[in-house]
């Protein structure tokens, strides 16, 4: 029998297993790839936007409506599986990204396909959360559970640096060893096999995910069929009842622009540092250790806090912090820090963007922690997929208008600075909706 303890600790497993998409592919060594391949920091900043904004309309249509046929239905952990052969697929398509012989269409395709079920698979393991432990302990529990992912992010990131990312004019990884496997520096098969090594990271590690982590049995359970069935009309009904919950309401919408804007700069950071600051792939895995190492250690910290002062204080701070950063990003080019001149080939720019990158780990880790435990505060707990559902929809509603409008602004100036002003846009808005969220609405905690 499954004890507490190791129900927890498989449920962490899958932030382990999971964060490698992010870490990986997403922000530090396949997205400013993609400058690589293109040949354009601009270029490449538009297209990735659009193929991620695309990806984003999918999971926002489809997740709360598989969100309510599990609840009906019972049985998350079968679409779990579902999900991650998505995200194992996706992965791997991305090997064929070969410079001077690929597919734009298939490499984002396959970027997004992994995307799709890695938010999938997040929607159902985080409705999981309230069946963990009491309420008052669910912070806690968030932000290890955030760190311990980061944390495999983090080492997913080193054996990569150290073992197959090799730099294209020295032949030599991070350490100074050929790459392993044989892998090809010229084609740039080190960067290439990320897909790959992200698909088998995640298929060996959400092993005790499945081993250990059971679900409580669903006694009324709809069979499938008729659950596909009254999906839409319930959604539906719950769709035009949540406007009537101000506290609910304003926290979704929240959410939506502050975790848009937060999608922003981890999808734009590494593409922003290849363009601007001409950094290479292992300039930025570096960068990447930095923010990862302060992501995990604040969101360990921010589940701390959660568990003294509630979500919302953590929540506002982290945002807060944001907005700050973005400032300071965007005012950090090789001639400049914060606006005020260097001389040529000073260093203090490269150093000033490594700070503002351990900030943006420390806000982002312990805002993302904070957030999913909000989520259980403001939910209805036998509709907790769903509004999960609604929760990632609202993730990915507005998903688009970060990387669109970084792509049109981009576009439009003609600078990938001004591109990313957008984003400081929604993390103010969210700030203000903020003011109307009850940090801890009157709900008995329901656990059995």
């Amino acid at each position: 029998m499954t004890t507490t303890r190791k129900k927890i600790w498989g449920w962490f497993f899958f932030d382990w297993a999971s964060q490698p998409y992010n870490t990986l592919l997403l922000t530090f060594i396949f997205a400013p790839f993609i400058t690589d391949l293109l040949g354009d920091g601009s270029a490449a900043q538009t297209a990735w936007g659009f193929g991620v904004g695309a990806a984003g309309i999918v999971i926002a249509i489809c997740a709360p409506i598989l969100g309510t046929i599990a609840d009906k239905s019972g049985g998350r952990i079968r679409f779990v599986y579902l999900f991650s052969l998505l995200y194992m697929a996706g992965a791997t398509g991305l090997w064929w990204a070969k410079p001077g012989d690929f597919s734009l269409i298939f490499v984002l395709g396959s970027f997004a396909i992994g995307l799709i079920g890695m938010e999938f698979a997040t929607t159902f393991t985080n409705a999981m959360l309230p069946d963990l432990a009491p309420r008052a302990a669910l912070g806690r529990i968030s932000g290890s559970g955030w760190a311990f992912g980061y944390v495999g992010g983090l080492i997913s990131l080193v054996i990569v640096l150290t073992l197959f990312q090799a730099d294209a004019e020295t032949g030599r990884t991070m350490i100074g060893l050929q790459p392993v496997l044989g892998l090809d520096p010229q084609t740039r098969e080190g960067t290439r096999i990320v897909g790959p090594f992200t698909a088998l990271w995640y298929a060996v590690f959400m092993i005790p995910f499945f081993l250990w982590v059971r679900e409580p049995k669903k006694a009324d359970a709809t069979p499938v069929g008729l659950a596909t069935r009254q999906a839409w009309p319930d959604l539906k009904q719950s769709l035009a009842r949540i406007p009537q919950n101000r506290s609910l309401f304003a926290f979704l919408v929240s959410s939506m622009l502050y975790r848009d804007g937060l999608n922003g700069i981890y999808t734009f950071g590494g593409i922003y540092a290849a363009g601007v600051l001409d950094w290479s792939i292992t300039q930025i895995g570096l960068f990447g250790i930095v923010t990862i190492i302060s992501g995990a250690l604040f969101a360990w910290a921010g589940g701390r806090a959660d568990a003294r002062f509630g979500p919302k204080p953590v929540i506002v701070t982290c945002v807060s912090v944001l907005v700050v950063v973005v400032l300071g990003v965007i005012t950090i080019r090789p001639d400049a820090v914060f606006t005020i001149a260097v001389p040529q080939g000073s260093a203090l720019p490269d150093i000033a963007f490594f700070i503002m990158g351990a900030l943006i780990g420390a806000a982002g880790g312990a805002l993302q922690s904070a957030s999913r435990v909000m989520m259980v505060h403001q939910s209805d707990r036998d509709r907790i997929t769903e509004q999960f559902g609604l929760y990632a929809l609202c993730g990915k509603a507005t998903a688009f208008i970060a990387p669109l409008s970084i792509g049109i602004v981009t576009h439009i100036s003609g600078t990938q600075s001004l591109g990313i002003t957008p984003i400081i846009v929604l993390f103010v808005f969210a700030l203000v909706l903020l003011n109307w969220v009850n940090p801890d609405p009157s709900r008995q905690d329901t656990r059995r």
